[in-house]
């Protein structure tokens, strides 16, 4: 990390604690201090529905006993300057009285886009934008890329031995990596607004695909493309209280449909050419519709190749296991064969860490992270 103003750095701290909270809404810290450092007040933005950071900040200080009138409050992005299922951030910044604003980024967000630094400033606040930019907006990196690209960002986890392998040929892979590695996928899993698989992994494990091994205040929706409806009405994902699953498929079956949509499930068809689930299709809807920031891959290799075929995937979350499982075996992602080393996919390394036994790697796509 940079070394933003450290008021900016506390906020950024509280924008990380609504990493699980907060979705659809951007991860958001506040916190307002008098000019002789004192912290009045500070907060972080809730569920959606619920304040945001500047609100719950604001909240805070008046229980404290604090006057804020003259305060800098320092936020790690743009207050909002529109209404939604609340009011607008800025407002409520300027009825305080808060006599300087220090913003890390401008809301991409179509609705603000600097509307709320140009309130503040037509109020006579003093805005300043620029301290923890870069944090703020990895933080931050699905909800800039659904305002900015109309779609969720894409991260594909797997889990593999050092040779590649995810599953052995009888399609044995439970478990490859140690504990630690699994419940750090399950975190990965809270913080995405999505997690999505195929009907080929929902047929073979019948799995719940929830998060179960760290804490959650919400289950992220599930997401299954099903060219033709074969997502059984008894299947266990079903059985996961306080998520939406979505079903995409590419065949009509009015009869199949009814009965998922029975069980609650949102179905929705969206064919391409060749018969398959349009997965750019499916992106553009879960972002415009749906409203998800970040969408959790974890498919199998089938369904894994034709997203990296296509160029939807954005970043890999890969696990790897100290252990060898040889030839014969399925790999992350079907797709190729490539005829030149130069039409690999170009991938950066982003963060590499030990957990347990097991390393955890984050590569993205070259430049992809540049909208």
């Amino acid at each position: 990390m940079t070394d933003p103003h450290p008021f900016i750095t506390q906020a950024l701290g509280l924008a990380a604690q609504a990493l699980f909270l907060s979705n659809p809404n951007p991860r958001v810290g506040c916190v307002i201090a008098a000019g002789d450092g004192t912290v009045l007040g500070q907060g972080f933005t809730q569920q959606a529905g619920g304040p945001h950071a500047e609100v719950v900040a604001l909240r805070d200080a008046v229980a404290r006993g604090c006057d804020v009138r003259g305060a800098t409050a320092y936020v790690t992005l743009e207050p909002c300057a529109h209404q939604g299922r609340t009011g607008p951030c800025c407002d409520a910044l300027i009825q305080a009285g808060v006599g300087r604003v220090v913003a890390s980024i401008a809301d991409p967000n179509p609705l603000v886009a600097g509307q709320g630094f140009a309130r503040l400033r037509a109020a006579g606040v003093d805005v300043q934008v620029g301290p923890g930019a870069k944090e703020a907006r990895e933080l931050n990196i699905g909800f800039f890329s659904r305002m900015l690209r109309g779609m969720p960002w894409v991260r594909m986890k797997g889990a593999a031995s050092l040779d590649g392998v995810t599953a052995l040929a009888n399609g044995a892979s439970q478990w490859i990596t140690a504990p630690a590695a699994r419940a750090d996928g399950h975190a990965w899993r809270a913080r995405a607004c999505a997690v999505l698989t195929g009907i080929g992994t929902v047929l073979e494990d019948d799995p719940l695909m929830d998060v179960r091994e760290v804490a959650t205040p919400r289950q992220p929706h599930l997401v299954i493309v099903d060219s033709r409806l074969q997502t059984p009405p008894g299947a266990r994902l079903f059985d996961v209280p306080g998520r939406r699953v979505l079903i995409y498929a590419a065949h009509e079956h009015p009869e199949r449909a009814s009965a998922l949509r029975a069980r609650g499930a949102v179905v929705t068809l969206l064919p391409n050419a060749r018969g398959k689930v349009d997965l750019p299709a499916l992106l553009r809807d879960l972002g415009t519709r749906v409203g998800v920031n970040e969408l959790h891959l974890e498919a199998g290799h089938k369904l894994n190749g034709s997203f990296l075929r296509e160029g939807l995937v954005d970043e890999l979350l890969l696990y790897l296991a100290p252990l060898l499982l040889g030839s014969g075996a399925h790999g992350l992602a079907s797709w190729g064969p490539l005829q030149a080393l130069a039409d690999g996919l170009r991938l950066e390394f982003h963060d590499l860490q030990r957990l347990g036994p097991d390393l955890r790697l984050v590569a993205r796509v070259a430049g992809r992270a540049d909208f």
